[in-house]
């Protein structure tokens, strides 16, 4: 979901404290909002003896390092075709929902997406059910309190790949006021703003906005913050809903102020110094995105190898080191902490619960009220 990238050497760099993040990666690793364990009758991933062949990943831009993927196909042999082809987490389901109802994966082995979108994906049937017998590492290290989140209470079906925070990125110069959600509806940044196509997160947002308490949210309440984002496309206050390609406007400067994933921010610092990640007066939302096997996946044994790859320590500190999230692998602060201890300071990358004490999991959507919501989301997003 969310790319940070390479920054310069001054800039802060990712690190993982997991005992200090307890909370924060304990509500994120939750953010699906499906409640209870979901069952599907699926393919178990059979292995073969040894991964080889060709190993096709789809992920989020800047999601990973520049070293991980030749490291691992020197290691094993295989060869990886890693395309970055996912700007949002509906935006991507959409393109693939017809392949994968047809038991196709698209040549995908590995996709990396959103809880919630993992969930749904699990109850239609569309992933296949992980063998744990190739993933030591992840069994070792994945991190205590991301073992067991209600959408897949084993990890059955989904590895945790990072967590984050969803909140506002702003152009200091420009938008100096601007620290709530409420604040990208001011007629001053009329056409210089922009909001997620996501609509687990900007709806919330616009919700906590309102003084909603998502967790008693009604599908009334979903309707009345649409209606807000709706009149706020009307009147030209919003430029767009985008996904990750908000940094592109960020950069050219058609926008001042943008709903936002907290990586991105050091990246963007690094090239324009007046851009910063805030965290939102009502709090920010926290997520967790997975990696997954699709039903189809043509060589699922090397994708648990690359599973199992990532989670050693030493090669999830150096994906850490580049995409500035929060990394659900321990051992990796140990790591770090030898060469980059500065980054314990960085509140986006170690936020401590009294920063993110107001923010939340995505809340529940489901059934009749799922339907309806992302209906009049839809008619917004393409009114």
């Amino acid at each position: 979901m969310r790319p940070g990238g390479p920054t310069k050497k001054a800039a802060l760099r990712v690190a993982m404290a997991l005992a200090a993040l307890a909370v924060t990666v304990a509500l994120a690793g939750c953010a699906s909002g499906i409640e209870g364990p979901v069952e599907s009758n699926v393919t178990k991933v059979e292995l073969e003896p040894k991964a080889s062949g060709e190993l096709v990943i789809s992920n989020w831009p800047l999601y990973i390092d520049k070293k991980t993927i030749p490291d691992f196909e020197k290691a094993t042999g295989v060869s990886v075709a890693y395309h970055e082809d996912i700007n949002s987490n509906e935006e991507f389901f959409n393109k693939v929902q017809p392949q994968l109802s047809n038991g196709e994966s698209g040549g995908r082995s590995i996709m990396v997406l959103a809880d919630y979108m993992v969930a749904k994906m699990i109850k239609l049937g569309y992933l296949q059910e992980l063998n744990h017998e190739a993933l030591p590492e992840v069994k070792a290290n994945l991190a205590k309190n991301l073992r067991h989140v209600p959408f897949d209470p084993e990890r059955r079906y989904s590895v945790p790949w990072q967590s984050g925070m969803t909140g506002i990125i702003v152009n200091k110069a420009k938008a100096p006021n601007v620290h709530s959600i409420c604040d990208l509806f001011n007629p001053e940044y009329k056409g210089k703003v922009d909001f997620l196509n996501e609509v687990r997160e900007t709806v919330p947002l616009v919700m906590k906005c309102e003084g909603v308490n998502l967790e008693e949210a009604t599908e009334a309440d979903w309707l009345k913050a649409i209606e807000k984002l709706k009149e706020a496309v009307s009147d030209g206050q919003i430029s767009r809903f985008t996904g990750n390609d908000y940094a592109q406007d960020l950069t050219s400067g058609n926008a001042v102020a943008v709903m936002g994933w907290s990586g991105d921010a050091v990246q963007l610092q690094a090239d324009n110094p007046e851009l910063e990640w805030r965290m939102p007066t009502e709090g920010c939302m926290l997520w967790s995105e997975d990696m997954i096997i699709p039903v189809g996946a043509p060589n699922p044994t090397a994708a648990e190898a690359f599973m199992n790859y990532v989670y050693k320590p030493e090669v999830q500190a150096q994906i850490a080191a580049y995409v500035n999230y929060v990394t659900p692998v321990e051992g990796v602060q140990e790591v770090l902490a030898k060469t980059e201890p500065e980054v314990a300071e960085n509140h986006l990358i170690f936020p401590p619960a009294s920063f993110t004490k107001n923010c939340s999991p995505t809340p529940t959507l489901e059934g009749e009220e799922e339907k309806n919501v992302i209906k009049a989301f839809d008619e917004v997003l393409n009114g």
